[in-house]
């Protein structure tokens, strides 16, 4: 069965792209390759890949029905949609790029989606959405759940759920199925040591202070250490990058045997300080790290964990690396290797 995976040059659409291929599914990759890597798709994952924006939609339509030269002449039949700008400061900077990227191409791509009902020629085409915890703003209560009031505080949060709406609007009006996967802290990387992050900026928590252990940089930042948290740092809860993809795998089967309209949210359901963070690299690099304590972030909540247990229940899914040590040591293993060698 032939895949779209937008964004799948990306840190979680390549993951997730290596767990479709696990599965038995045959994965085609959409991506401007703005921040994607070519070298992921085309010599780690060995998959074709298509250059170009999601909001082509004669591109997008070639790929959906199989004419474009990377499918094989084999019509997708489900889509994975990742394809999305996910830096927090910078939609506040430049809100237009993010919902010209970010809302405005995922309704090219769900129009798309359901054309062929429009049309009177055969059903909608079934899409897994990667979303986000920033849909909630900051929460009431934790930990969260899918039922929690979504109330974004930025444009990034806002432009994920405005997706959120169409999908729930397009699945009412023309039977698309979907399923909406609303992420917390990912983080890891492939156990085989050829997958990881590597995001240009980075901005990440993890990814930097290991950045910082290899000597890359001359430390890390901790904005704020007086919260209403243990330690004094703020909670998030981190949940493994391969754990995600799995989810997806599992998503995808779902739709295909069911379909309908879910919601889930991914995290391990615990919570890890960032001074936890910073204690467990140290114990699992024997290194010296750098810290400075940096003012708050404008809008941090002390504390982020998620509710995953809907996922359990329906999916079965159950994060097979929710352990840490675990997952800042499989991320350490990508950076050992050099991560840059990787690049594009």
């Amino acid at each position: 069965m032939t895949l779209l995976v937008t964004g799948g040059a990306g840190y979680i659409g390549s993951h997730a792209v290596r767990a479709l291929q696990k599965a038995g599914f045959k994965p085609v990759v959409l991506d401007n390759l703005v921040y994607g890597h070519r070298r992921i798709v085309e010599e780690v994952l060995d998959v074709p890949l298509v250059v170009g924006q999601l909001g082509e939609r004669d591109l997008l339509n070639q790929v959906l029905r199989g004419e474009h030269p990377a499918c094989g002449g084999e019509p997708v039949q489900a889509v994975l949609h990742f394809a999305a700008y996910a830096y927090v400061g910078e939609s506040v900077q430049d809100p237009a790029k993010y919902y010209r990227n970010n809302l405005a191409d995922s309704l090219t791509l769900l129009e798309a989606l359901v054309e062929p009902v429009r049309t009177g020629t055969g059903p909608a085409i079934p899409i897994v959405f990667s979303s986000t915890c920033a849909t909630y703003g900051i929460p009431d209560t934790v930990p969260i759940s899918e039922d929690t009031p979504q109330r974004p505080i930025n444009p990034y949060g806002r432009s994920k759920w405005m997706v959120e709406q169409l999908l729930t609007d397009f699945g009412e009006a023309y039977g698309l199925p979907s399923v909406i996967f609303r992420y917390f802290n990912a983080a890891g990387a492939d156990p085989a040591g050829d997958l990881g992050e590597d995001h240009t900026p980075e901005t990440h928590l993890i990814p930097l202070v290991l950045e910082a252990l290899a000597g890359r940089r001359s430390g890390v930042e901790v904005y704020g250490d007086d919260y209403p948290t243990p330690d004094g740092t703020c909670i998030r809860d981190y949940i493994h990058v391969c754990d995600l993809a799995d989810a997806h795998v599992l998503g995808l089967k779902l739709l295909l045997a069911r379909g309908g309209q879910h919601v889930y949210n991914l995290g391990n359901g615990t919570g890890c300080s960032v001074q936890e963070v910073l204690d467990t690299a140290r114990r699992v690099t024997q290194r010296e790290l750098q810290v400075r304590i940096a003012p708050r972030r404008k809008g941090d909540p002390p504390v982020l964990v998620a509710s995953a247990e809907l996922a359990r229940q329906e999916l079965g899914w159950t994060p097979e690396f929710p352990d840490l040590a675990t997952i800042i040591g499989q991320a350490w293993a990508w950076h050992q290797r050099d991560a840059q060698t990787l690049a594009p």
